[in-house]
């Protein structure tokens, strides 16, 4: 019996790519070698960057955690999106909310999630589970991914206890068992496309003790014991090179497999690095050369390491500087499947970028909120090398120019106010009004 023409077809298409994608928490620009950090050794992450493309003006999707993996996941930018801050409690992505998991789904993918999700708890629509991933294990709320030695975790919308941890005991560190459980991951779904999101909750501080080293809790601080630092940064030293030999890890594993050169893999942070709880991210210069950190809307707070390998394809080495941003993940993996990308998104592909290709800049500009329940609605946008911040409703914008300034040391808002006003005019646009996030002020105006 003859082969329908779409079989043969199939057959003749490449086998999309295996994906990847390491998520860490609060890790600042500043803290991977391959970025200029000196003293915390990241050799498995810089050998990932050598052998892959590096991204120096890429942006997450928020300053914070929750609305940052939102935009990941659903490929809106924060004025858009579902969960725009980490409080209040209680909004999860809904039904109609495309992720990339759904997405990827519709290309033949096993889909996996790892560590910590946080747009969704048990009795939710937000599960991993109704959100396109074939299996979960980890934090599905945000706060518990606060504890590295909980006393249970979920696997799918069942919770699992962590007999190791009962009591005082300190047996059972969730962030070795995230990668036993993304290595077993892989090697179960080795013959078929698969897609890992792996949230890893290093080097976030721990709701355990904040005002003793143990915020930042690790079972051993090696290898940076004998170093003459407070304990606190010892420690937050250990999570990042932990962190660093898991990944390692995984890229040995593909490469056991015989699977690395049909992977494609990513590693970045939801935000920039966190201050308080002892730890200050001036002892290892978290940020680099940039201003600000966690739940800033300078590029400290927002401006993210972003490395993507994929072995054959992108060329090794690379170094790129365009822009772009977390949303354009789900759109960028849509290609690299073989699909479309998704209508009403604000994200676009980057495929090209990754793979050494020439691609103008996607993006005429770029919007950030934070702040909704807060004291302060902040907002930031940039168009070009213009960046443009505004730190409270009624504040006056400050302007930079990336460019010159990527430290944002200078306002030069007064010399260029037809740049101010185009920037005033893109965060009234790009910021739409939700009614799980309503402002402060009483208005529905966000300017």
């Amino acid at each position: 019996m003859p082969r329908a023409p779409w079989a043969a077809l199939a057959e003749a298409r490449p086998q999309p790519p295996n994906i990847v994608f390491i998520l860490a928490d609060d890790l600042g620009y500043g803290d991977l070698g391959c970025y200029g950090q000196q003293r915390i050794l990241t050799p498995q992450i810089d050998r990932m960057a050598e052998e892959g493309a590096r991204f120096t003006q890429v942006y997450a999707g928020a300053p914070v955690s929750a609305p940052s993996r939102c935009c990941l996941m659903t490929g809106l930018h924060n004025g858009h999106g579902r969960i725009r801050d980490n409080i209040p409690h209680g909004i999860y992505l809904q039904p109609d909310d495309l992720t990339v998991a759904e997405v990827l789904k519709k290309a033949g993918y096993r889909t996996g999630m790892i560590g910590k999700w946080s747009l969704g708890v048990p009795g939710t629509w937000g599960l991993p589970g109704y959100q396109g991933f074939d299996t979960f294990y980890g934090h599905l709320d945000q706060d518990q991914a606060h504890f590295y030695y909980p006393d249970h975790l979920w696997e799918n919308d069942e919770a699992v206890l962590l007999r190791g941890n009962r009591g005082e005991k300190r047996g059972q560190y969730t962030h070795d068992l995230f990668t036993e459980r993304a290595l077993k991951f892989i090697e179960s779904n080795k013959h078929k496309p698969f897609f890992l999101y792996l949230g890893y909750t290093i080097p976030h501080w721990s709701d355990f003790d904040g005002n003793t080293p143990e915020s930042l809790i690790v079972p051993s601080d090696q290898p940076y014991s004998d170093r003459d630092w407070p304990q606190v940064e010892k420690n937050y030293a250990a999570m990042v090179t932990r962190m660093d030999t898991d990944v390692g890890k995984i890229l040995d594993l593909l490469k056991r497999l015989g699977i690395e050169e049909n992977t494609l893999v990513f590693f970045s942070s939801d935000n920039g690095p966190a201050d308080g709880h002892l730890h200050d991210p001036d002892f290892f210069d978290s940020n680099g050369p940039l201003r600000g950190v966690k739940r800033d809307l300078y590029e400290g707070g927002i401006r993210v390491p972003m490395i993507a390998r994929w072995p054959g394809r992108t060329p090794s080495g690379q170094v790129n500087d365009m822009p772009w941003a977390f949303w354009d993940i789900l759109p960028t993996l849509a290609e690299a499947a073989g699909l479309p990308p998704p209508r009403g998104i604000d994200g676009v592909s980057v495929l090209p970028t990754l793979l050494g290709e020439k691609q103008d800049n996607p993006h005429a500009s770029f919007y950030w909120d934070y702040g909704h329940a807060r004291d302060e609605f902040l907002q930031a946008a940039r168009l070009g090398n213009w960046k443009g911040v505004c730190n409270g409703l009624g504040k006056k914008i400050e302007l930079y120019d990336l460019s010159a300034d990527i430290g944002e040391t200078t306002d030069i808002a007064e010399a260029h106010p037809e740049i101010v006003r185009q920037v005033e005019e893109l965060m009234r646009r790009e910021y739409t009004p939700s009614p799980d996030y309503p402002l402060k002020t009483g208005t529905e105006e966000a300017r």
